[in-house]
């Protein structure tokens, strides 16, 4: 049996604000940035999406190269999640297939929103211990 999300059913999988808060309390701690990005079903490499999305959505372009990009599609049952140069190479390619596996575990038992939500704390922890929410100094403090 095949499965079809439309934009209402999509909007709906995604509880927005739970979201937006973990990623605020995220980068709190953080210079980093995390982007989540839902897209509806299309047919191509989701891979490839993701590249292309994580240019558009001006993940690349953080000063520190800390960036992290959710790209997730619903319809496909698919997602990725890409660390920009300075975050990968403090964390390597384990770290990302530890993020994944859990997402994945937790989409698949149905929380997708718990999946994202946990997947973003996890993100959130390696880049406060690599990349430090820059405090104020002299006048700003």
């Amino acid at each position: 049996m095949m499965w079809w999300l439309n934009r209402t059913r999509l909007a709906r999988s995604f509880d927005h604000d739970r979201i937006k808060r973990a990623i605020e309390d995220a980068e709190q701690a953080t210079s980093g940035t995390i982007v989540v990005s839902v897209a509806p079903y299309f047919i191509g490499s989701v891979r490839r999406a993701a590249e292309i999305a994580f240019k558009r959505l001006g993940v690349v372009q953080s000063q520190h190269r800390n960036g992290v990009l959710f790209f997730i599609v619903p319809g496909r049952r698919q997602f990725v999640v890409l660390g920009d140069v300075a975050i990968h190479h403090s964390v390597g390619p384990n770290f990302w297939e530890a993020v994944a596996q859990g997402v994945s575990a937790r989409f698949r038992a149905g929380d997708m929103n718990g999946g994202l939500v946990n997947a973003i704390h996890d993100v959130a922890q390696r880049l406060a211990e690599h990349f430090p929410r820059e405090q104020a100094t002299g006048d700003n403090a």
